[in-house]
């Protein structure tokens, strides 16, 4: 994910859409250009060539004499996340490389000039770095990793919009902390519910998640489940009045168990010590399945929930910046 900008090698073609045939090639120039950030065939597959928005146009490929030396990939919405907004000025890229052998040429600029001319000529005229949903590889660019491309995009037009922290925690010899017992035992005693939810409470936990937080949330959620995903990786509760006010669970993504979340709270309940008996909850049941870490890649920092988790002995382990171009109009 870096390039320096001077001439391009005359070898090196404009770059041009994928093609069949150019997989196993991509995947090998990606793992040799970011070997911090690898990728397999199968998740490449089903992150890229088996979305819903993939267009092979998008995915601009360089060849120099039949190795591929870099990519840049560009997506607009065919389908909608939620009801019917195709967001009809919104692009993305989520993400883009160079073989280190092809570097100092220029062809970086040049992969990422052809990604923002394919969206502009498609009417999108706001690009972002990298936080495409659903299927972002990376919830945007870590530039203490990748401090050339950081450059780059920043000589491209691309602004920060805001920080997005990964982090992880051990989970050997957790164990449940005292007060968070207290908590769970005060909240049982005035009628809260904290279970496993049943079938039938599935379709009010989406609805919560889609309607209170993201319906990316919802759709994960959705997907998951119907994937085969085992309902006790969830933990949700109940208010004395039977009403669902929030959830946590692990297992969501790629099928990853020690990846946590989606995890929320509605608002009103928030301060309560709900979250944190929820979280606990999900940790104990990671390790009692015997995983020996917990990790997500989003949230913010500073936020209220990256206080709770930090309380919770997590971690942040990268930073990623989540970037914008507009174009002018």
């Amino acid at each position: 994910m870096t390039d320096r900008t001077t001439t391009p090698r005359a070898g090196v073609r404009a770059s041009r859409g994928f093609r069949a045939g150019d997989g196993p090639r991509l995947v090998e120039a990606w793992c040799r250009s970011a070997p911090a950030d690898p990728v397999s065939p199968d998740r490449f597959r089903r992150l890229v060539l088996l979305d819903a928005n993939f267009d092979p146009e998008g995915l601009r490929v360089a060849v120099d004499g039949g190795r591929v030396v870099g990519a840049a990939y560009a997506v607009r919405r065919l389908t909608p996340v939620s009801g019917t907004d195709l967001e009809p000025e919104q692009g993305w890229i989520p993400f883009f490389f160079v073989d280190p052998a092809a570097r100092g040429r220029g062809l970086g600029r040049r992969l990422l000039t052809d990604a923002l001319d394919w969206l502009h000529a498609h009417g999108r005229t706001r690009v972002d770095f990298a936080s495409y949903t659903p299927n972002y590889v990376l919830p945007g660019l870590d530039a203490a990793a990748y401090p050339e491309a950081a450059g780059l995009l920043e000589s491209l037009g691309f602004r920060t919009l805001y920080e997005a922290a990964a982090m992880d925690r051990s989970l050997v010899g957790h164990r449940l902390p005292a007060e968070v017992v207290r908590r769970r035992d005060e909240l049982r005693g005035r009628g809260y519910r904290f279970a496993t939810p049943a079938d039938d409470d599935l379709v009010e936990l989406v609805a919560l998640a889609g309607e209170h937080f993201s319906p990316d949330w919802a759709r994960a959620i959705r997907e998951c489940l119907a994937a085969g995903t085992p309902l006790d990786r969830i933990v949700v509760v109940r208010e004395p009045s039977g009403r669902l006010a929030g959830w946590a669970m692990h297992g969501a993504y790629e099928s990853v168990d020690e990846r946590f979340g989606p995890f929320g709270v509605l608002a009103e309940m928030r301060g309560t010590g709900l979250g944190k008996v929820l979280l606990h909850l999900v940790l104990e049941r990671m390790r009692a399945r015997g995983l020996h870490s917990a990790w997500f890649l989003w949230t913010g920092e500073r936020s209220p929930a990256g206080h709770l988790y930090r309380a919770a002995g997590f971690s942040t382990t990268r930073v990623f910046r989540v970037l914008r171009r507009e174009a002018a109009r």
